[in-house]
């Protein structure tokens, strides 16, 4: 079944994350996932600014603006249009929320933890395509992705998970490949 098993608002500038969605599945895939969206978050500000990696039978998938960065866990076959759909739609409801001066000065880990609440919604709303609302125009998102697709991180830009440096460059410079100048 595919469908979306997490969320995260994460700093862009130092991977603080603000708020998160409660996770119920504990597989091992997932598990190995969270280590990636760990070291995902701290280098959010060297990524473009909507990017995709797959990991096997996970995606992350993560859409960056005004310094806050939206990233989602999914299966390997939930749709990119509904994927990005979905950060799309936290993305506007978090940033008409919160104040973007708050989200900056934010000192600790989950500060905006009650955003869940709407992540959850959200989530369970897209987990269940047959209750998706009109009001998500997907064929824009299409179009979007069509003209703009997201940047595909490779497992070996990304480096391992176990603490070995990986190779993303200090300044991400065009489409393409990150390189490790």
């Amino acid at each position: 079944m595919s469908m979306i098993l997490s969320a995260s608002v994460i700093r862009v500038r130092d991977g603080l994350p603000l708020s998160a969605s409660t996770d119920y599945e504990q597989g091992t895939g997932v598990q190995e996932c969270r280590k990636y969206f760990k070291m995902l978050s701290k280098k959010l500000a060297q990524l473009p600014d909507r990017c995709t990696l797959k990991t096997g039978r996970y995606n992350i998938n993560f859409i960056s603006s005004l310094g806050v960065s939206y990233m989602m866990l999914c299966t390997e076959n939930y749709p990119n249009v509904l994927a990005f759909s979905f950060l799309d739609e936290l993305q506007k409801e978090f940033i008409t929320t919160y104040n973007m001066m708050k989200t900056n000065t934010a000192v600790r880990p989950y500060c905006f933890i009650e955003f869940d609440n709407f992540i959850q919604r959200t989530k369970q709303r897209y987990n269940n395509p047959r209750s998706l609302s009109t009001k998500i125009n997907l064929s824009d998102m299409q179009m979007e992705i069509k003209l703009r697709p997201p940047y595909q991180i490779s497992m070996c830009e990304l480096g391992s998970a176990n603490g070995v440096t990986s190779a993303f460059s200090v300044d991400y410079k065009g489409a393409g490949k990150i390189s490790s100048e």
